[in-house]
């Protein structure tokens, strides 16, 4: 008998320059093939500022998607770009909670899932899934992308306080509190002891084998001796900061033991172009590296299969967190350079992988040696090579059997 999963989630096709689609839509697809019916709820188009049709055709028709309206209250309710903090509590997408319990109650009525699955970010999909629940009595298992609250975040002290009080419910009426990374496991145990460790299960993020299946690496312009590096996806201000990295390719360059003739590198999709393109400025580094705009997702993964390198920034301050682009690079099979804190979940990842090309992102002296010597066993043609197998429990595929286990352990209850 096939089983149902209503699965609430912002972040969906169309949506462009989030990478927790993936993590949504990827259960979503393998899901059927392990005797679960998707039910997708999620936001009408209206409320995401960038969309790109690409990946709707992925969206394969064993999975119903359901959208329910919702408004971005920094854009479609502010007057001069402000608006009263209490309508973006506990954020902008407030309104599409207040659509989704009457869109949700009708989905339960008419096609009876056996189980409500809600996905952080953002905190509203969390808020629809336990009112859903504790109207209906259904089952409820919240996902965790990225821990809820931490302890300088969320820093405006209204949002604080509906974050916590969000958290503590999907941690205490859930079925099963599902996280990404060891750290993030063991942060909740810690902080909420009365709930039995059992609870508490860790799902990993993990590649998609479909979506690297017939791309091939981009044409590349004969460039001599010239190394390409890639950083993919969002460079946060804080919590990926550039800075000391721009600095030790500014002392490097000054001292030419790189040119632009040996390296380049472009960061993709940053979502943050102005504020790092004064840094470029500031350190005088524009002859070698270059911000480039969003591409599709297979464009970016074609993008990932072409370059030498593949650069991974984490501060310390996201130790419990691994970004979901880790899991492409690793399928990519591409050296990669993570500058991280090497007691970070991020850089212990790659170690029980064995990669151990690793320098702490606020630490120029680091820096400057480990890329170096990431550099030369480029050019001598050095590999991080996985065992297939070990590949392959990184998959997406992998992942959702994983979930599989945890949602026939709720219904079984």
């Amino acid at each position: 008998m096939v089983k149902r999963v209503l699965m609430i989630a912002y972040h969906f096709p169309p949506l462009q320059g989030s990478s927790g689609i993936q993590r949504t839509l990827r259960f979503a697809q393998h899901l059927p093939q392990f005797g679960w019916q998707p039910i997708i709820l999620t936001a009408n188009t209206k409320a995401y500022e960038n969309v790109n049709s690409a990946q709707l055709s992925e969206v394969i028709d064993q999975v119903s998607v359901y959208r329910s309206f919702a408004l971005d209250t920094a854009r479609h309710l502010s007057i001069l770009k402000r608006y009263p903090r209490i309508l973006a509590v506990p954020d902008r997408w407030i309104t599409w909670w207040l659509a989704s319990i009457p869109k949700g109650l009708y989905l339960i009525r008419t096609l009876k899932p056996d189980v409500i699955w809600s996905t952080f970010p953002t905190a509203t999909a969390h808020l629809i899934g336990y009112t859903l629940s504790r109207i209906t009595g259904l089952p409820w298992v919240t996902d965790f992308r990225d821990p809820m609250v931490q302890p300088d975040y969320p820093p405006n002290p209204l949002v604080y306080r509906s974050y916590q009080w969000i958290e503590q419910q999907a941690i205490r009426y859930s079925a099963h509190t599902i996280v990404t990374t060891p750290g993030t496991k063991k942060d909740y145990i810690q902080r909420f002891p009365t709930i039995p460790e059992s609870r508490f299960r860790l799902i990993e993020n993990g590649y998609d084998e479909l979506s690297f299946s017939g791309v091939l690496p981009q044409q590349r312009a004969q460039q001599g001796k010239q190394l390409i590096l890639i950083h993919s996806g969002i460079i946060y201000s804080s919590e990926r900061d550039p800075t000391i990295f721009f600095e030790a390719l500014s002392d490097l360059l000054r001292e030419k033991r790189v040119s632009s003739d040996s390296l380049k590198i472009i960061l993709r999709a940053t979502y943050n172009d102005n504020y790092l393109q004064q840094l470029i400025k500031r350190y005088e580094i524009e002859s070698i590296v270059s911000l480039a705009p969003p591409i599709s997702y297979k464009e970016a993964i074609a993008e990932m299969l072409s370059a030498d390198g593949l650069l991974i920034l984490q501060a310390s301050n996201c130790n419990n967190q691994i970004p979901a682009k880790l899991y492409e690079y690793l399928r990519a099979q591409k050296p990669i350079l993570a500058l991280t804190d090497p007691e970070g979940d991020t850089a212990l990842k790659l170690k029980s992988l064995g990669i151990n090309t690793i320098a702490r992102l606020d630490s120029k002296l680091e820096i400057i040696e480990m890329l170096q010597t990431y550099l030369e066993s480029i050019q001598k043609k050095f590999t991080q090579d996985i065992p297939i197998d070990q590949l392959y429990l990184n998959s997406r595929e992998a992942r959702t059997v994983e979930l599989v286990h945890v949602l026939d352990e709720v219904v079984k209850k």
